[in-house]
């Protein structure tokens, strides 16, 4: 109810109350001329207790009613804020409602996007598949051609060399008896001499392929200079004027093994060049990595790997030796890393290392025939 209301309320009834007042009182005033003073006294008395009574039950009747209003006002007011608050919370549900709702149309929107890109992805594979299906058919069906083409090639060679022959038997048969033999003649001593080159030129490449693999050399020379040349000139001069100037057969760079220095000795000299090497100051080759025999068929061959750690550089050390009797002296004495590698190479391979501590077969038994990584090696027994 708003405050206009209220005061036109009040107004009414001061305008009621006013009115119930003048009414008491001029009904009093009549009631007095009529009666005699005495009664008139009473009776005013009456009057006025009666309309104060009458004024008092006006007043509680009208307060009654003020505080009827005001709790039907107060209890509109509550019924407006919780309506108030009731539209506040449905908006409230329904803006929430339509978030949820929207995530839902958009979730589905992307899973429909996704589904969409999924489709198309596998329509772009398919094609693509069909695409790769037909590029082989295509150069299936080409090299099908170029089979075909190569068999009808061939089949032409074929009719023409049958052809050949035909018309060399005819011819034949027109010439005189001695012309055959001697054509005869001169085509066998033709197709000997063509056997005879092509024998030679085998046997021409596989003793190339042979002296390849004998002397062990691993790569041309190549036209640059290596890093490590230096350090090999260096130790070949050492040796040179230490053990002498026949001491080393051969030096060179090994461009297939990190460019070591590789040194060749003689067999006379190689334990006096590998003595050199470990107790020489300047050179002090301490570290032997690895020992190990080959058989090339024409001889047997050592190779020893070598390390220095205060040159920080590494060298290797071979030695050729007689396939019947290979024997060249024990290294155990100057590294004793030798010791192992020495056994293993006597026993798969019948190297004979003199003054080798223990000297004997690691891996195979003392009564086992024969060794196992020559080139002629044939088991003792077949079955085995």
């Amino acid at each position: 109810m708003s405050e206009k209301e209220d005061l036109a309320k009040q107004k009414a009834e001061a305008a009621a109350k006013a009115k119930a007042v003048a009414l008491a009182r001029k009904k009093a005033k009549e009631e007095a001329a009529e009666k005699p003073e005495g009664e008139m006294d009473i009776a005013k008395q009456k009057a006025e207790a009666a309309a104060k009574a009458k004024a008092a039950a006006l007043a509680r009747k009208q307060a009654k009613a003020e505080t009827a209003e005001k709790q039907e006002g107060e209890m509109d007011i509550a019924k407006q804020k919780a309506e108030a608050a009731a539209k506040a919370k449905a908006a409230a549900l329904a803006r929430k409602q339509a978030k949820e709702e929207t995530a839902e149309k958009q979730e589905g929107e992307m899973d429909i996007a996704k589904q969409k890109a999924a489709a198309a992805a596998k329509a772009k594979a398919a094609a693509l598949a069909r695409k790769q299906a037909k590029a082989e058919a295509a150069e299936k069906q080409e090299g099908e051609m170029d089979i075909a083409k190569q068999k009808a090639a061939a089949a032409a060679k074929a009719k023409a060399t049958a052809l050949a022959r035909t018309q060399a038997k005819a011819a034949a048969a027109e010439k005189p008896e001695g012309e055959m033999d001697a054509a005869k003649q001169k085509a066998a001593a033709a197709a000997k001499a063509k056997a005879a080159a092509a024998a030679k030129a085998k046997a021409a490449a596989a003793a190339k392929n042979r002296t390849a693999v004998q002397e062990s050399e691993e790569v041309d020379t190549p036209s640059e200079i290596s890093p490590n040349q230096s350090k090999l000139d260096q130790i070949v001069s050492a040796i040179e004027s230490h053990v002498g100037q026949g001491a080393l057969l051969e030096n060179y760079i090994n461009r297939l093994s990190k460019d070591v220095p590789t040194l060749v000795a003689n067999p006379d000299t190689y334990f006096s060049i590998a003595k050199f090497l470990r107790y020489d100051e300047q050179l002090d080759f301490s570290y032997l990595s690895e020992l190990h025999g080959t058989d090339f068929e024409s001889h047997m061959e050592i190779y020893v790997h070598l390390h220095s750690f205060k040159m920080n550089q590494s060298v290797a050390l071979k030695v050729k030796l007689d396939r019947d009797t290979p024997v060249i002296p024990s290294l155990v004495p100057l590294w004793s890393g030798a010791n192992w590698p020495e056994c293993e190479a006597y026993d798969l391979l019948g190297i004979n290392f003199y003054e080798h501590p223990d000297l004997k077969r690691i891996l195979l038994g003392e009564d086992w025939k024969g060794y196992p990584l020559r080139k002629d090696y044939e088991p003792y027994d077949v079955e085995v």
